[in-house]
């Protein structure tokens, strides 16, 4: 694609129709407005982009690029994202940022206009440099990388006509937003998802925009976040360029996600010995997964970065390389080739389309001998796993074949129960176990409050009798008092049914998952994604709310018991959880309240036993923010009533309205913590 400042368009994603300048032969121009459209670069769902220039003149420039709403998409949320994009570019006034000379209508079509930057964007060098079997020069990549920071700083610091700060956060810092021109120029564009807090955007925490694998990992969870997650994707930018390709390990792009929010950059610490100690040290610095671990600011990753390259040199070494990638013909010779080195590869043969197997087939299960589920569907054999109605020892006849033990299928073993895998003997209430509640006696935000500060490690088993007169389990597993992975014997509790309830797929949908199943190993999240169901981070986060959602409803539980097993260890576990205990604490305190009010009495809150200790950032590291900001208002030994107002001046204040349900749950927390005492 051009690297014509024409950013991907806030609602769809740009189609490259053509990658060439505009030439003598070119069909007719085409009148728009001021300006004459030359030909038409790219193309997407809801825009398209033109190589243009003034009817009459030069100004504002003899070569730009605009961006038009396809007339059918002409409404009026997109005209303003347009207006948004170009107000926000023009309060941006950098030599490394794409110039956009304005926003307006041409009859009732509207238009971004933009600076024209010959080249190709950084993707597309990647792409060129990878067929060549190379890597980019390190100072070409660090000199780029600094551009980049350099840009970001301005658009950090940028101010609105008042003269006050925007407090900007571009939110999609990735290669195909990154220009490169054939004088060596480099330009940071696309403000179409940039985030300002004088927005007070409703959604935020709630939807995750922008490019999956260069998000910051607090962006992932739906954390709050700032600048310094552009810190962080463009860390991502260097490394990949470093390295010559991906950073972050995964066979599938739920495992990529993990490793995203681990930081897990053990790809780039493999050439750590082939770049300069510093150098190398900066880039991980900006990797960081704790933001105050990272650069203070954009500014000072680019002071970091100086020292390895020269500008002079750099520039005219990137304007050959970028004069490369533009000769379409190198890249079709590549391609070419690997098409023929496909075509005579010995592929192996499958027994159904894409792996897959007919819907219509079927498993069994025996037990002791005994035929206990006959003509049952792969999708249902999952869910007697998850459910706990499956044993190790219990035998499936997988899809007509012989019967073998669960313990030897591994599409099916992972799914068991925990407590019903452990093979050291520690099942399920065995022996005496090193700390028991009785849920009638002591609130389940209780016992997770004493997990949390002891700092426990091991297997939280609460079980109970339910109303229908069957037994409910959920299988916790700590880590230092932190949520690991929660394994429920609930069915309504599943990843699919989940789904369903956040709307996120159709009962349709997930019932073409289901059948297709086997073909991504059992693993329902990848079955989404491949099937291009849902998006990657929806599917993460749903995953990661499943199992928040799964610890909070305890908080409900009025009878039960707990056993704590320490040292006890659930197996392998494809998405662990890494959830500070608070968390699932403050989603189960708002459940609490949807039933009672436990502060009904409570009407003053003083600074409680472990107030102090709270003030330490490992007391406080992975709490909700709410939670934190009461520690501020527990100073002055507020009244309840006082202490929820401020709480819900202080979430306008920055943007995040907080309800009064989650102020009273943030002091239900608090009060378990001993962070506070009521009155």
């Amino acid at each position: 694609m051009d690297a014509c400042g024409a950013a991907v368009p806030p609602h769809g994603a740009l189609v490259v129709t053509d990658a060439k300048p505009p030439a003598p032969t070119d069909p007719s121009p085409l009148p728009f407005g001021p300006f004459m459209l030359e030909r038409r670069i790219a193309v997407g769902g809801t825009a398209e982009v033109f190589y243009a220039r003034p009817r009459n003149g030069q100004r504002p420039a003899p070569q730009l690029v605009i961006k038009r709403l396809l007339p059918e998409r002409c409404k009026e949320d997109l005209y303003q994202a347009l207006s948004r994009e170009a107000a926000l570019h023009r309060a941006v006034h950098h030599e490394n940022v794409v110039t956009v000379f304005g926003a307006g209508m041409v009859g009732k079509e509207p238009y971004l206009a933009m600076e024209y930057v010959a080249g190709v964007d950084l993707h597309r060098l990647l792409r060129f440099v990878a067929t060549e079997n190379r890597t980019l020069p390190p100072f070409v990549a660090v000199y780029i990388a600094r551009c980049v920071a350099l840009a970001l700083h301005a658009v950090h610091s940028a101010c609105g006509d008042d003269g006050k700060g925007l407090n900007i956060t571009h939110c999609d810092v990735s290669p195909s937003n990154i220009y490169l021109s054939t004088s060596g120029e480099v330009k940071l564009g696309d403000f179409g998802i940039a985030h300002t807090t004088l927005e007070l955007p409703a959604d935020r925490g709630e939807s995750i925009k922008g490019k999956f694998g260069y998000l910051a990992p607090e962006q992932l969870v739906g954390d709050p976040f700032d600048r310094r997650a552009d810190i962080f994707a463009l860390g991502v930018v260097l490394g990949e360029m470093l390295v010559g390709g991906k950073i972050f390990p995964g066979s599938g792009q739920l495992a990529i996600l993990l490793s995203i929010r681990e930081a897990n950059i053990e790809l780039l610490r493999r050439a750590a010995d082939q770049l300069p100690a510093a150098l190398f040290q900066s880039c991980t610095r900006a990797l960081e997964r704790n933001p105050e671990a990272r650069h203070r600011d954009a500014a000072a990753f680019a002071a970091s970065l100086e020292p390895w390259t020269d500008p002079a040199k750099a520039r005219q070494a990137l304007a050959e390389w970028v004069t490369a990638a533009l000769d379409a013909s190198v890249l079709a010779r590549h391609f070419e080739q690997r098409i023929r080195n496909v075509s005579h590869a010995s592929l192996p043969g499958r027994s159904a389309v894409g792996g897959e197997r007919r819907p219509t087939e079927t498993s069994a299960v025996r037990r002791n001998g005994v035929i206990i589920h006959a003509a049952v569907s792969f999708a249902n054999l999952l869910e007697l796993a998850a459910t706990g109605q499956l044993g190790l020892t219990d035998e499936v006849s997988l899809l007509g074949a012989e019967f073998r033990k669960v313990q030897q299928i591994a599409e099916l073993s992972r799914y068991l129960m925990p407590s019903t895998t452990n093979t050291t003997g520690q099942l399920f209430e065995p022996g005496v176990p090193d700390f028991t509640a009785d849920l009638s006696e002591t609130t389940m935000l209780e016992v997770l409050a004493r997990m949390r500060m002891r700092r426990e490690s091991g297997a939280l088993f609460v079980a109970r009798t339910n109303r229908r007169g069957e037994p409910d389990r959920k299988d916790m597993y700590l880590s230092a008092g932190r949520l690991m992975h929660v394994a429920s014997s609930d069915r309504e509790e599943l990843l699919g049914q989940y789904a369903l309830r956040l709307k996120l797929i159709d009962q349709a949908q997930l019932d073409l998952a289901l059948r297709n199943l086997r073909a991504y190993g059992g693993r329902l999240g990848d079955t989404l994604i491949g099937l291009g169901l849902a998006e990657p981070t929806a599917v993460f986060r749903a995953i990661r709310n499943q199992g928040r959602d799964r610890a909070a409803s305890l908080c409900c539980w009025r009878d039960g018991r707990v056993h704590l097993y320490r040292g006890s260890e659930p197996g392998h576990v494809e998405f662990p959880l890494d959830l500070d205990l608070t968390v699932p604490m403050m989603a189960g305190a708002m459940l609490q309240l949807r039933q009672a009010d436990p502060l009904a009495k409570v009407t003053r809150l003083r600074p409680g036993r472990r107030f102090e200790q709270a003030a330490l950032e490992e007391e406080r590291a992975g709490a909700p923010p709410t939670l934190v900001e009461l520690l501020a208002v527990l100073g002055p030994a507020p009244t309840l009533e006082e202490a929820l107002r401020r709480l819900g001046d202080w979430g306008e204040k920055v943007g995040r309205p907080v309800l009064e349900r989650e102020a009273r749950a943030a002091v239900l927390v608090a009060l378990a913590l001993e962070w506070a005492r009521a009155e």
